[in-house]
């Protein structure tokens, strides 16, 4: 099963750091983040230890390294045109440096229309991507399914597919299903998943499916809050994420956690993901363990 969750890469230990973290919680693929999610200040590629972390994710057999995009990046913002060309810069860099990375997709959060409506943002989205994609590159771009929280873009699936249709190299731009973002956007995760998957098959299509981020929601269906949890503690449930990591439509997906840490203080928080990747692999949902790790 293609399971991991998303790990850190920074620090003197870089890529093999991350692939060693991956292990440690008994993960077969793999997430991280360049660099910070909330900003675009990258390391040179010669200073990530690459061959070395290749080769350790070849001998602890994890593949399909997922490379996530920061969520600085708005290309959907037409009311700041300076911001445009940046974005574009920033994406193309990128793109070259998870290319060096040898990864398999990047998940991208579509942007934001700041006011100016749906409309303009995803031409903008879809423009912005013609400019960043090229036909001889490896990595696919994965649009995010989103909660629809303030003004963004990309919270139907109707939405990601006016994206996808305006792009020219068509076979670089993907899809990340969220299923956080999916239920907070009103889709019924926990009891329709199969429903949810037909939908999507018709409107996106399947093979346009590149990865799925498992979160639980902290909120209703439908809020629009964007809030994860952790897996069996929020309104989607264990049952429900379990059967989604399990589907047979999905084996060659790579399936993310991005759950909360936990911990007793904001000083002292730990990865939850040794734990929830056993759950999700076993069947044996044991909420105590976290509860547990929570406190120590």
């Amino acid at each position: 099963m293609l399971i991991g969750a998303n790990v850190s890469m920074s620090g003197k230990a870089m890529f093999p750091g991350a692939v060693a973290e991956a292990v440690s919680y008994g993960a077969t693929t793999l997430q991280f983040y360049i660099g910070a999610p909330q900003n675009t200040r990258r390391k040179d590629v010669s200073a990530m230890r690459i061959s070395e972390g290749l080769a350790a994710m070849k001998t602890a057999g994890l593949s399909h390294l997922v490379i996530h995009a920061p969520y600085i990046v708005n290309l959907g913002n037409t009311k700041k045109p300076g911001n445009y060309d940046f974005a574009v810069e920033f994406m193309r860099a990128e793109v070259a440096r998870a290319e060096a990375l040898h990864a398999y997709s990047m998940p991208f959060h579509p942007g934001a229309h700041v006011g100016a409506g749906a409309d303009a943002a995803i031409a903008q989205i879809a423009r912005g991507l013609n400019e960043i994609i090229t036909a001889d590159q490896h990595v696919t771009i994965a649009l995010e399914t989103m909660a629809g929280k303030g003004t963004e873009v990309g919270r139907t699936f109707e939405e990601l597919a006016a994206i996808l249709d305006r792009v020219t190299n068509n076979d670089k731009v993907m899809v990340t299903m969220d299923t956080c973002h999916m239920s907070d956007a009103g889709y019924n995760v926990r009891d329709d998943f199969d429903g949810v998957l037909n939908e999507f098959d018709h409107v996106v299509g399947l093979d346009k499916l590149s990865i799925i981020h498992v979160n639980d929601s902290k909120n209703p269906r439908g809020s629009h809050k964007d809030r994860h949890a952790n897996i069996g503690a929020g309104t989607i449930g264990f049952d429900a994420l379990y059967a989604i990591v399990h589907h047979p439509q999905l084996t060659d997906i790579p399936k993310i956690l991005e759950t909360p840490y936990v911990g007793p203080d904001k000083r002292h928080m730990h990865p939850p993901y040794g734990v929830e990747l056993n759950w999700l692999k076993t069947g044996n949902y044991q909420p105590e363990e976290l509860t547990a790790l929570a406190q120590s």
